[in-house]
C-alpha cells in the first residue's frame, strides 16, 4: 500500500495548530500556578503569549485558511459548505475573543484581584473554542482535501502555505517578533517555552 502523499499545506496547518494548542496550554499552566502560589502571574508574559496568538494564528494562519483554502475546499467539496461557513464564523468571532481576552488581562492587571476570575474564565473559554475549532478543521476539512484536490491545487496551496510560518514551529522569526519569541521562550512553562514549572 502506498504511504499517503505529503503536502505542505496540511503539514503547516497540522504544526501550527500544535504550536497553538500548546501556547494555550502553557498560559493556563501560567495562570494555575500562580494561583496556587497566591499570586498575581507574570502580566509581561501573559501579554506576550496573547500578542502572538493575535499576531500568528489569529492574522496569518486563519487568513491563510479563509481566503486560500476554503475556497478550494467549497469549490472541490461542496458537500461541506456548512461545515465552513461555522469555520469562517469561528475565525471572525476568535478576532474579537482575543480583544477581549487582550482587554481582560489588562483590567486584571490594572485593577486586580477582582479580576482575576473573570480573566481565567476567558482563558479557559478561549482555549476550549480554538481546541474545538481546530479537532473540526483536521477531522472533516482536511482529510476532504486529500480525497479531492487537484495536483494544481495543492501546487498553489503549498506555495502559499510555505511562506510566514510560525516561528513556534521551528522556523526562524523575522527580527520584529524575535524580542517577542524571546521573552515567551525564556519565561512560558514546557511545553511552549524553558520556564520553570513549579510543582
Amino acid at each position: 500500500m502506498l504511504a499517503a502523499m505529503r503536502h505542505t499545506t496540511i503539514d503547516v496547518i497540522h504544526e501550527e495548530h500544535q504550536a497553538l494548542a500548546a501556547m494555550l496550554r502553557s498560559l493556563g499552566l501560567l495562570l494555575s500556578q500562580a494561583r496556587r502560589e497566591n499570586r498575581a502571574p507574570d502580566f509581561d508574559v501573559l501579554r506576550a503569549m496573547l500578542l502572538y496568538v493575535d499576531e500568528f494564528p489569529e492574522r496569518l494562519h486563519h487568513r491563510k485558511e479563509t481566503d486560500l483554502l476554503f475556497p478550494k475546499v467549497r469549490e472541490r467539496c461542496p458537500e461541506l459548505a456548512a461545515v465552513l461557513v461555522r469555520l469562517a464564523c469561528d475565525h471572525e468571532a476568535g478576532e474579537r475573543s482575543i480583544r477581549a481576552l487582550e482587554h481582560a488581562l489588562l483590567a486584571y492587571e490594572v485593577l486586580g484581584e477582582p479580576r482575576r476570575e473573570h480573566f481565567e474564565q476567558q482563558v479557559a473559554q478561549y482555549t476550549r473554542f480554538y481546541l474545538e475549532h481546530m479537532a473540526l478543521e483536521e477531522s472533516e476539512i482536511l482529510p476532504a482535501t486529500r480525497a479531492a484536490f487537484l495536483p494544481e491545487d495543492w501546487a498553489e496551496l503549498d506555495a502559499a502555505f510555505a511562506t510566514h510560518q510560525d516561528p513556534l514551529t521551528g522556523h526562524e522569526a523575522e527580527a520584529e517578533y524575535r524580542p517577542l519569541f524571546q521573552k515567551i521562550l525564556m519565561a512560558a512553562p514546557a511545553p511552549i517555552g524553558l520556564g520553570p514549572a513549579r510543582a
